[in-house]
This record gives C-alpha cells, sequence and structure tokens, in this order.
C-alpha cells in the first residue's frame, strides 16, 4: 500500500476520564435548637432549590423572646451609663473646686467603669439573641440539589445536628488525570495564572446515559498542580455550566456519572498522520521515488498515538509513502505500485 502526503493542521487531543462531582457540598447543621415549623416543599432527597430559597424554620418564639429580654437590658444599661457619666462629670466639677475628697471622685470613677462594663455586655447579649433569631431561618447557600436529608415538620432539632447534605448545580467538576508528557499539547499552564478560565482548552465529555450516547461540552478551569510521584499523573479540572439545563434533546450531566472526556489542544501545522506501520525503526519512512524506486527517508516524528503517528518534519506534499510492510525491503529496491493507497508489490 501506498499513501500520497497531504500536509494540513492536525487538533491535538487527550483522552481520559473522570466522574462528575459538584463543584460544592454542604453539610447542612442546624445552629439553634428547637421544633421546626416550616419545611420547603423542595426538601426532599433529590429536589431541586434556588439561591436565597428558605429550606426550613424553627420555631423563632423562644428566640424572639430572648431579643426582646436583651433589648430591654440593654435599654436600661444604657441608662445607667447616662446617669453614672453625669454623676462623673458632677464629682469632677466638685472636686475642682475642692468640694469633695478624692475617695468620692473615686467611687463615681468606678461605678462609671463598670455601667460602662455593663452597658457592653448587654450590647454583645443582644446581638447574640438577634444572631439566634435569624438563625431560625434556614436559607440556601446557592443554587443547589439535595443529596439526602433527615427531617421533618414539628421535628425536634438540636443545635449542631446535621439535617441534610446539599450540593451546588450552578456547574459540576470532572477531575481528570493526565500523564504529564500529554500537557505539551494542551494549552494547560500549572502557574498561578491571572488570565482566568478565558482561553482554556475545551472539552468534550461523552457518555452513555439511558442506553443514549451523550455529549457534553466543558472547559478547563483549572490543573491541581501536582504531578503524582509513582504514577505520573496530574490532574485537570473540567468544568460544565448549568449541568441540570441541559440543551433539547439532552440527558443532564447527573453527579456521579462516568464519562470519557476528549480534551482538545493545540492545532500542529503542516503536519500528516500516518499508521504506525509506515514507520520504519524509529523515525524513518520509505518514500517511492518517480522511478519507483524505494528510499529511505528520516522523519521528524511529533507524537505517536496507538496504531498512528504524527509526522511534522522531513516530508513535503506530493510525497508517495510506502505504507506496506516488507521485511527484505531495501533502499533502491524497484516496487510496483497497483494503485495509489494500495497494494504495493516488489518487482
Amino acid at each position: 500500500q501506498s499513501l500520497e502526503v497531504a500536509l494540513g493542521p492536525i487538533q491535538m487531543t487527550a483522552m481520559t476520564y473522570g466522574t462528575v462531582a459538584p463543584r460544592s457540598e454542604t453539610s447542612l447543621v442546624s445552629e439553634v435548637s428547637g421544633r421546626i415549623i416550616k419545611i420547603s416543599p423542595n426538601m426532599v432527597s433529590g429536589g431541586f432549590f434556588e439561591a436565597g430559597e428558605l429550606l426550613f424554620e424553627v420555631d423563632p418564639v423562644d428566640y424572639q423572646i430572648a431579643l426582646d429580654q436583651a433589648n430591654a437590658n440593654l435599654n436600661r444599661a444604657r441608662g445607667e451609663l447616662a446617669f453614672a457619666e453625669k454623676d462623673y462629670k458632677r464629682q469632677l466639677d466638685l472636686k475642682q473646686r475642692q468640694s469633695i475628697s478624692q475617695a468620692i471622685e473615686d467611687d463615681a470613677l468606678k461605678r462609671l467603669q463598670i455601667a460602662r462594663a455593663v452597658h457592653q455586655d448587654a450590647r454583645s447579649k443582644t446581638a447574640a439573641a438577634q444572631r439566634d433569631l435569624s438563625r431560625t431561618s434556614v436559607i440556601a447557600p446557592y443554587q443547589g440539589r439535595v443529596r439526602n436529608e433527615n427531617i421533618d415538620l414539628g421535628q425536634y432539632v438540636s443545635r449542631g445536628v446535621a439535617l441534610a447534605n446539599l450540593y451546588a448545580t450552578d456547574f459540576a467538576e470532572v477531575r481528570l488525570p493526565l500523564q504529564d508528557e500529554e500537557l505539551a499539547y494542551l494549552d494547560v499552564s500549572l502557574a498561578n495564572e491571572s488570565k482566568g478560565t478565558e482561553g482554556q482548552a475545551q472539552v468534550n465529555l461523552t457518555a452513555n446515559f439511558a442506553g443514549q450516547p451523550q455529549r457534553w461540552l466543558g472547559e478547563i478551569v483549572r490543573s491541581e498542580g501536582e504531578i503524582d510521584a509513582v504514577s505520573r499523573m496530574i490532574h485537570l479540572v473540567a468544568r460544565v455550566t448549568a449541568p441540570y439545563e441541559p440543551q433539547s434533546g439532552q440527558a443532564p450531566l447527573a453527579v456521579g456519572l462516568f464519562v470519557e472526556a476528549e480534551i482538545l489542544g493545540r492545532t500542529l501545522e503542516n503536519v500528516v498522520m500516518l499508521p504506525r506501520t509506515a514507520i520504519r525503526g524509529e523515525d524513518q519512512v520509505f518514500l517511492i521515488g518517480q522511478d519507483q524506486r524505494l528510499e529511505l527517508k528520516q522523519v521528524s516524528v511529533v507524537r505517536r498515538l496507538g496504531d498512528q503517528v504524527i509526522v511534522g518534519g522531513g516530508l513535503a506534499d506530493g510525497d508517495l509513502i510506502c505504507l506496506t510492510a516488507m521485511d527484505d525491503a531495501v533502499p533502491g529496491m524497484r516496487v510496483r505500485i497497483q494503485d495509489t493507497e494500495s497494494m504495493v508489490t516488489l518487482r
């Protein structure tokens, strides 16, 4: 067989696999104790919710009473502080006229310092009561989905007890292992660059879902930056936006799905793809000259991909490469070409 060379551009790719994971997961914990009086209908396993949505509410009555008491104590402390300040100022005026002793002034200063401390303590307790009251309403921190939950209306919950696990659905991530040498063909950097995700490598994700082949488009947003000392693997992270809002006819990119990833890399110019059998030794090919004699030509092998190789130097458009494996072939041997890209036989 023979092949006529036609140099052109070839885009590099890297194939790998990974499992879809959420970009963020949260263990939902009640920060106050009390009885559940309201639950969102979306607060069920598999339920979707929006950022800022009320997920559940603990009975706020006791916390409202505590806040009212704290406000009353704060008002009383504020009045006592104002009285202590006025009294201390009056004692200072009397001291300057030498109408009172130093001991009386010291007592007034001590009362002022105590009033200030009581006022500060009351302010802190009021702030704590306000915080506890606000924590009776549990708000979704992001757009997401409920992985699992252990909560029901009327249930009494204790402070610090985990009630549900949530994960974000604004975008999904896939951790993709790669051999470090494959980075040479990708627009991915291990450095801390400020360009963000713009211009990063695109990724085609594919999987069989519900008995049908599915495809999603994502992009590489970062690398983990470390190369495993044993496997020599580095992990890239691909991101897919709105995985649960797919295009028409497309399945959602569900968390936990195992996918195949094709990372699109740099485009090489003036190269040609050859079957691996065309390479003699490490970097040579047999060309068929105009006199139909074999010529051994050294070439530059850019990349080896299974049973194919990409050659980027040493060949020109129109060169005719011998593809037929012939153990006894030597330079200068005459061959007969039955058809281009067909059988080559010795003469």
